[in-house]
């Protein structure tokens, strides 16, 4: 595993921690075993090796002696990059993009996953095949076939990549219809959904494990959950609410990567409450948070829904350490602390949840007229109705709904409420 500590990035996150989560990424994968790790200062990227000769060389002659198969290289490697580095070294090598991909293909476990590992490989395959292969000029014949005289090879590598992308957004798009009428579904009985959001390996299906007895695959691994897990639960006031597992975010996604795997997050933006579940134990945990925020901001949800911080694995700090948390959480409802490992601070967890549920719902009367059937369904949808009466110029209802569903119904359109 090498971590390539560009000068310019230095400020964005010291080398150190980036070095020892790209290891946990690497573990997250059963067949590897990692045998050595190192920081590689660089001034700059050298456009064709990544790294100066000589250390080009010195880390060669360690591989040799060390008889590795794969080389990991916790950051971008072009194209040209890795086929230069591969013939130097004799070794395979794996970018941080081309390393999530293989454990996004080896966590899917749904239909919609597996599809969207594909969709994210072919997508990320097709640049790297017309960046690495433009400057080759491999004619094949014209023998009636697809493609017809003259046609270079990339060109026809490049469209049956593009035809297969096609193939899959089609399947995806099914699916996601398919989704939408489960969460549709899922919205006519009014059980409020709680997601468990936070960096990847940071206890979520811990806790999702503690909370429902689910059997979720829960390792001390990156990356552990990939495909959204929800199983009903009911809370110590007896109300029942939806939760949901999702998988964990990481800093620095490849933009193709978020993309391809926003559907992944689809539970996050209809949930009424978040979990942000946080390694608080983690020495780089403050930047992790930020990480998570950034993309609960770009998802939407950041100012729209309620969100409990969870700070997580308390059981690994001292005892000042836990104190002084403990104190700043006692002072604000919207921080609990908890070890999802010993189950300490899950009951204080679930009656905040409770609580914060119940506080976000408030009543209000409106009045529609006979032309906003759709909204008027819209609320029915919701199970937010708890009265209508019909007037001659409408109906007047009451509904009994949280932040969220007041914004989104209003963005349907105008209304009289009071």
């Amino acid at each position: 595993m090498l971590h390539p500590d560009i000068a310019t990035d230095r400020q964005r996150r010291p080398a150190a921690p980036a070095l020892q989560e790209a290891v946990a990424l690497a573990a997250a994968l059963p067949e590897l075993v990692v045998v050595g790790a190192e920081v590689v200062p660089l001034a700059k990227a050298k456009p064709g090796l990544l790294f100066g000769t000589g250390k080009v060389e010195e880390i060669g002659a360690a591989l040799e002696a060390a008889e590795i198969d794969l080389v990991l290289v916790d950051g971008p490697v072009t194209p040209v990059q890795q086929r230069n580095l591969e013939r130097e070294w004799k070794v395979k090598l794996l970018d941080r993009t081309g390393l999530i991909l293989e454990i996004f293909a080896d966590r899917a476990r749904t239909r919609e996953g597996v599809l969207q590992v594909e969709l994210a490989a072919l997508s990320f395959q097709r640049t790297r095949l017309v960046r690495a292969w433009t400057h080759l000029e491999r004619q094949r014949g014209g023998l009636g076939f697809v493609g017809g005289p003259g046609e270079t090879q990339i060109e026809a590598d490049r469209r049956a990549i593009d035809e297969a992308i096609t193939r899959l957004r089609r399947q995806l798009t099914k699916v996601a219809k398919t989704r939408t009428l489960h969460r549709a579904a899922r919205k006519k009985v009014p059980f409020p959904v709680v997601a468990l959001v936070g960096y990847t390996n940071a206890g979520k299906s811990t806790l999702f494990n503690r909370l429902t007895g689910a059997d979720v695959m829960a390792e001390d691994m990156l990356f552990a959950t990939l495909d959204p897990t929800m199983r009903g639960i009911t809370l110590p006031s007896g109300k029942k609410i939806i939760l949901s597992d999702t998988v964990g975010f990481i800093s620095d996604l490849p933009t193709q990567l978020v993309a391809a795997f926003r559907a992944t997050l689809e539970e996050v933006l209809e949930a009424d409450l978040i979990l942000h579940v946080r390694d608080i134990s983690h020495a780089d945990t403050m930047e992790q948070a930020r990480d998570v925020a950034a993309i609960l901001t770009d998802l939407g949800v950041a100012e729209t829904t309620p969100m409990i911080e969870v700070w997580n694995k308390i059981d690994q700090l001292d005892d000042d350490r836990r104190a002084a948390l403990g104190v700043r959480a006692d002072r604000d409802e919207a921080i609990q602390t908890m070890s999802a490992l010993t189950g300490e601070g899950v009951e204080a967890l679930m009656d905040a949840v409770g609580r914060i549920l119940d506080e976000e719902r408030t009543s209000q009367t409106l009045t529609l007229t006979f032309a906003e059937g759709r909204r008027r369904a819209w609320l029915f949808e919701q199970g937010v109705v708890e009265s209508e009466d019909q007037t001659e110029d409408g109906y007047v209802l009451t509904v009994l709904w949280t932040a969220r569903q007041e914004k989104q119904f209003r963005d349907l359109g105008s209304s009289t409420a009071s």
